[in-house]
């Protein structure tokens, strides 16, 4: 038999979903081409989210730390911050990374393209390299991972270096003396931890009853204590009617039914604005294709990722909800082995959210506020790490882990938990999700003590009543 030439894939967009994408299809054999504005793969996540801004939520962390210290008698003097130092070190765990991914890349013999690509038809794209150089390529398939830009309020919109995003607050220009966050989402927050432990005394204004509006209250809740200490402000049902740049700031003014009259208006030295993020599927030249965007912008695909072209799939936070890197690079492989002619469909039955505040707050799987929306009966069994032998020696006992259990099958549906690295530990609730474990499978999982772990076993075991730290009388 004739050997069969591989198949010839080009991928748009290289970030976590892009790269993973381009990488597994190299390994499965094909001739993968990557095509980027960046020099090297990594995408906003490695370049201008994800990375960056834990590298610097780590520093906060340890600022924090230090203070924490004089509860325990160690009482360290006041931090000096070098703040062209921090962004040094920032922007080299940002090259570290990104480097690694473009080893990675010619390892693979992956064709990395620096520059930009347009469509021609539903195989054809003219790429533009970063020398303006243009290069018309045809594919047998096109994967779309294009990510996305962060939303902007076009009443909130004014002519002025104050007026940050995501990436501008990343960029660490100064610590500023005031702070406005417009957003009390997961970035807002996180990027107002950042600066409220260099110093800045930070302001968030929430237009909804509370931050975090796709999280449980009660794991929100020890979040929202711990930012009130932090934070000089946090403005819940308030809206940022309009921003003014006057003189040395931006003077901000507020609207919203519990604001005082001596709060509508505030001068503050910079104005982060994270309000969500919008998907990137204006390509140019799409038109040219089959592909259908819906009223939001997200471009629509099937189980399989693939487009109403049939020529081409998507991926990543182009085509929809949540917008994480880890949904992205599932995705990317799915689509790949899609292709490859595998039978594969993306259903996942629990993606986890992590939010890296301080305390990090982390779930997957059915929420108790998605249960009482569907009117589905389920069990909550919650264990307070009040009664975490390891949550105490952290001096940290502010967190809960819970589960959500369907109350007929006593399978574990879903699981929430807020408390220093939750972002580690939901893993495990994720597979328990996943392979369909009981609440008695968790139980009986023998976990290491004294470990924060610990806080799953015994949240399933306080669904039995069985918990060694937790009391529940009996009734009757």
């Amino acid at each position: 038999m004739p050997e069969t030439s591989p198949l010839n894939i080009a991928v748009i967009g290289a970030g976590p979903g892009g790269y993973a994408a381009a990488f597994l299809a190299a390994d499965l054999g094909m001739d993968v081409t990557l095509i980027d504005p960046e020099i090297n793969p990594g995408g906003v996540c490695l370049y201008r989210g994800c990375i960056p801004s834990k590298a610097l939520l780590h520093v906060a962390k340890l600022i924090e730390e230090s203070e924490q210290a004089k509860n325990w008698g160690i009482d360290f003097a006041r931090p000096n911050i070098e703040l062209a130092r921090l962004r040094t070190w920032k922007e080299g765990v940002v090259r570290k990374l990104t480097g690694g991914l473009g080893i990675l890349s010619k390892q693979r013999h992956v064709t990395y393209i620096q520059g930009r690509a347009a469509f021609e038809n539903s195989t054809t794209l003219r790429v533009t390299n970063a020398d303006e150089a243009e290069t018309t390529l045809s594919f047998d398939r096109i994967i779309i991972a294009t990510g996305s830009r962060p939303a902007i309020i076009p009443a909130l919109k004014i002519d002025s270096p104050r007026l940050m995003d995501s990436t501008g607050a990343l960029n660490l220009e100064d610590i500023p003396g005031r702070l406005l966050v417009v957003g009390g989402g997961y970035i807002g927050l996180e990027l107002g931890s950042v600066y409220a432990a260099l110093g800045t005394r930070v302001t968030v204004v929430e237009m909804l009853s509370g931050l975090l509006p796709g999280a449980d209250r009660d794991l929100v809740l020890p979040l929202h204590k711990r930012l009130e200490k932090m934070f000089e402000a946090i403005l819940l049902n308030t809206t940022v009617s309009s921003l003014k740049e006057e003189g040395s700031g931006i003077r901000a003014t507020f609207e919203g039914k519990d604001i005082k009259d001596d709060q509508r208006e505030k001068l503050f030295d910079r104005v982060l604005v994270s309000v969500g993020r919008k998907p990137n599927s204006e390509i140019p030249g799409i038109e040219k294709t089959q592909i259908k965007v819906g009223a939001r912008g997200f471009i629509e695909v099937n189980k399989q990722l693939q487009t109403a072209d049939p020529s081409i799939y998507a991926i990543g936070d182009v085509v929809g909800e949540p917008m994480l890197a880890h949904k992205a690079m599932h995705e990317g492989r799915t689509a790949v082995e899609a292709i490859a002619g595998h039978k594969v469909a993306f259903e996942p039955n629990a993606i986890p959210a992590v939010v890296f505040t301080d305390p990090e707050v982390a779930w997957a799987g059915l929420t108790e506020t998605q249960a009482e929306k569907e009117n589905r009966e389920v069990k909550v069994a919650r264990f307070p790490w009040g009664a975490s032998g390891r949550a105490v020696t952290l001096d940290r006992p502010d967190g809960v882990t819970k589960l959500i259990i369907d109350p007929q099958t006593e399978r574990v549906v879903g699981i929430g938990i807020v408390g220093i690295g939750a972002g580690e530990l939901i893993a495990e609730g994720v597979l328990a999700i996943e392979m369909a474990a009981l609440a008695k499978d968790v139980a009986l999982t023998i976990h290491p003590h004294p470990t924060l772990s610990e806080t799953v076993m015994e949240s399933a075991e306080v669904l039995f009543g069985t918990s060694t730290d937790v009391f529940r009388p009996k009734r009757g």
